[in-house]
């Protein structure tokens, strides 16, 4: 049978609707896909209502640049991952015993709860071992005691050389903003001032970036006061 050139019409609408059908429904996947990416970003942020916070309550940033993110630490050929807080640099008093609270609502990942400081000769093992590079494993025995908090929006903190964690603290516990998690202290220094590393990760730590990794000191502390809402 023999078409018309009305059936040519008719044949040419009908594939032009099914293309307009096709693109409709591609974008509708398009559209429910980007509303849920949206929804589970609006979770994250019901989650994480307020910002993060230093963990000494009344502290500052440090501002010597050897307890900044990125300082040299020559020792194990890398660089520092956090703010060191330590007496004369913290506009707080530093001293054993203080507590630590937590900087941000999340769950807690790790506690050293039956921590011992290694042997003299198990740390001069393991400042040999690092001579070149420190592993995460030698990275958590020279950090001493630690906490370390997974936050809902993927990063983790991590709180060291902590003298204990708080009473009961557990790992699985879920904390608040703000949440008392251990008391300050020196170990893993072999000796030392008390001192607290507070160090926020993008993911894992030891196996992702550190927070504000590759900037320079004045960028570095501009965008770490308006981080942790400090002046």
């Amino acid at each position: 049978m023999s078409l018309k050139p009305g059936h040519y019409l008719l044949l040419v609408l009908l594939l032009y609707a099914l293309v307009v059908t096709l693109g409709f429904a591609l974008r509708g996947r398009q559209l429910h896909a980007l509303r849920e990416e949206v929804g589970l970003l609006r979770q994250k942020a019901a989650l994480v209502s307020e910002g993060y916070r230093l963990p000494l309550p009344g502290a500052c940033l440090p501002s010597r640049p050897e307890n900044l993110p990125g300082a040299p630490r020559p020792y194990r050929k890398g660089v520092s991952a956090g703010f060191v807080f330590v007496n004369g640099d913290a506009c707080v008093p530093v001293v054993r015993g203080m507590g630590v609270v937590a900087a941000q609502a999340g769950e807690v990942v790790r506690v050293e709860e039956a921590y011992q400081e290694l042997s003299p000769e198990a740390w001069q093992a393991l400042l040999e071992r690092v001579r070149e590079g420190a592993s995460p494993e030698d990275m958590d025995l020279l950090r001493g005691l630690e906490v370390h908090v997974r936050h809902p929006d993927g990063r983790t903190s991590v709180y060291a050389h902590l003298q204990a964690p708080y009473p009961g603290l557990r790992v699985g516990d879920r904390v608040s903003r703000g949440d008392p998690i251990g008391y300050l202290g020196n170990t893993g220094l072999r000796g030392g001032a008390p001192r607290l590393l507070f160090e926020v990760w993008e993911g894992e730590p030891d196996r992702s970036a550190f927070l504000f990794q590759g900037l320079d000191q004045e960028e570095l502390l501009r965008r770490a006061k308006a981080f942790f809402s400090v002046k």
